[in-house]
C-alpha cells in the first residue's frame, strides 16, 4: 500500500470528504490544523461583490417573501405610521417660521429662532416647565412601581377566577375616556355632595376641595391618574412573569424558599429588563404630565400648580392661534424628551446592562 492510499484512509476515518476521491498534491491547498490534521480546501471560485449583495438582498427578502400573508397584515400599522406620525413631521419647519395661514408653510416669512428665543422670554414658560417636571416626578415615583406590585400580587393568587375578575376590573378604567373620568371625579369630591367628603364629615373632618384647593389638586391628579393605569400598565408584568421557568420556582422549593424569598431572588430579577425598558420609556415622558386628564380637571383656581406644556401649548396654538410660537413650544419638548431617553438608556446600560438597543 502505497504512502497515497494511507494519507486517503486517515482522511476518511477523521471525517474529512476528499473530493472525488482524488489526492490534492498541490502542497498549498493543504492547511495545518490545530489538532496536526490535514484539510484539503476545495477549489472554489471566487464570488464577486456583486454577487455578495444579490445574495445578500435575496436573504434579506427570503423572510418576507415566505410569510407575506403575516407582513400584509402589517401594512396597515405602517401605513398609519407613515401618514399620521412620520408625514405631519414637515410641519416642525413652521417652528422657524412667522406662519401665516393665507401664505401657508412654503410662504411664510422665515424667521430662524425667534420662536424660542420668545418663549424663554415668556413669564409663563418656566412656570409651566416647573409643574410639568415636578407632576411627572410624582407620577414615576408613586404610580411606576404600582404596575410592578400588581402584577407581583395577582401572580399569586391561587384562585384563577378571582384572579381573572381582579384582572378585568384593574384593566377597565383604562378604557375611560378622561372626560367621562373627571365628570365622576368632580361629582365624588364634590365639598358638598361629594361622597368622599361626606366620610370624612361622618368621622369629624372638614370638607375637602380637592378639584380647587391648590394643596390638594395634584395629590387628586397623582391618586386618579394611578387608579386609571395602573391595571393596564401590570399587563406586560404580567407577561413577563408567566415566561418565567417554573423549574426555577421549583428548585428554590426544594431548597425551602418560601414565596417571598422566591419573588426576591428569582421573580424580580427576571423580569429586571422589562422594568428597565419600561423606566427608560417613561423617562422619555418627563416633561408630559398627562394633557388629557389635567384639561378636563383643572380650573382657574389651580392654575398656577396645574397648568403643563400642553395646556399652555393648547392655549397659544389653537385659542391664541400662534402656530409657530406653539411648534416651537411642542419641539423643544419632544427635543427635552428624546434627550432624556438618551441618558436614561446610557445610564442603565453602565448599571445593568440592559437597554433599548
Amino acid at each position: 500500500m502505497n504512502f497515497s492510499t494511507n494519507i486517503k484512509k486517515v482522511w476518511l476515518s477523521s471525517g474529512i470528504n476528499l473530493c472525488n476521491n482524488e489526492f490534492v498534491k498541490n502542497s498549498e491547498r493543504m492547511i495545518p490544523l490545530k489538532n496536526e490534521r490535514t484539510a484539503v480546501v476545495s477549489a472554489q471560485p471566487k464570488k464577486s461583490g456583486q454577487q455578495y449583495r444579490k445574495n445578500g438582498i435575496v436573504r434579506f427578502f427570503e423572510p418576507y417573501k415566505k410569510n407575506y400573508d403575516i407582513f400584509l397584515l402589517f401594512v396597515p400599522v405602517l401605513l398609519w405610521y407613515l401618514i399620521f406620525c412620520y408625514l405631519p413631521m414637515y410641519g416642525i419647519v413652521i417652528a422657524f417660521q412667522d406662519f401665516k395661514l393665507a401664505d401657508g408653510i412654503l410662504g411664510s416669512q422665515w424667521i430662524g429662532f425667534e420662536n424660542f428665543k420668545k418663549l424663554f422670554r415668556s413669564p409663563s414658560f418656566l412656570r409651566v416647565f416647573r409643574n410639568s417636571v415636578e407632576i411627572s416626578l410624582l407620577r414615576i415615583i408613586f404610580g411606576f412601581p404600582l404596575p410592578i406590585l400588581l402584577a407581583l400580587m395577582l401572580n399569586e393568587v391561587r384562585n384563577k377566577a378571582f384572579k381573572k375578575v381582579s384582572q378585568t376590573i384593574s384593566y377597565l378604567p383604562h378604557f375611560l375616556s378622561w372626560v367621562v373620568l373627571a365628570g365622576v371625579f368632580t361629582q365624588i369630591l364634590s365639598p358638598s355632595t361629594g361622597i368622599v367628603n361626606r366620610l370624612l364629615n361622618a368621622i369629624g373632618i372638614e370638607s375637602i376641595y380637592f378639584m380647587g384647593d391648590p394643596q390638594w389638586f395634584r395629590f387628586t391628579l397623582i391618586a386618579t391618574g394611578i387608579w386609571q393605569s395602573v391595571g393596564w400598565g401590570s399587563i406586560i408584568y404580567i407577561a413577563a412573569i408567566t415566561s418565567i421557568d417554573s423549574q426555577m420556582y421549583e428548585a428554590a422549593v426544594i431548597d425551602g424558599a418560601n414565596r417571598f424569598q422566591q419573588i426576591i431572588k428569582i421573580t424580580l430579577p427576571s423580569i429586571a429588563p422589562v422594568i428597565t425598558i419600561q423606566l427608560i420609556l417613561t423617562s422619555g415622558s418627563i416633561i408630559n404630565a398627562g394633557f388629557d386628564q389635567i384639561f378636563n380637571m383643572y380650573n382657574d383656581s389651580v392654575m398656577k400648580v396645574s397648568d403643563i406644556i400642553d395646556t399652555f401649548v393648547y392655549r397659544k396654538g389653537l385659542a391664541e392661534m400662534q402656530f409657530s410660537f406653539s411648534t416651537a413650544v411642542g419641539l423643544f419638548k419632544n427635543v427635552i424628551s428624546f434627550a432624556m431617553v438618551i441618558i436614561t438608556n446610557a445610564i442603565s446600560k453602565r448599571v445593568n446592562d440592559n437597554g433599548i438597543w
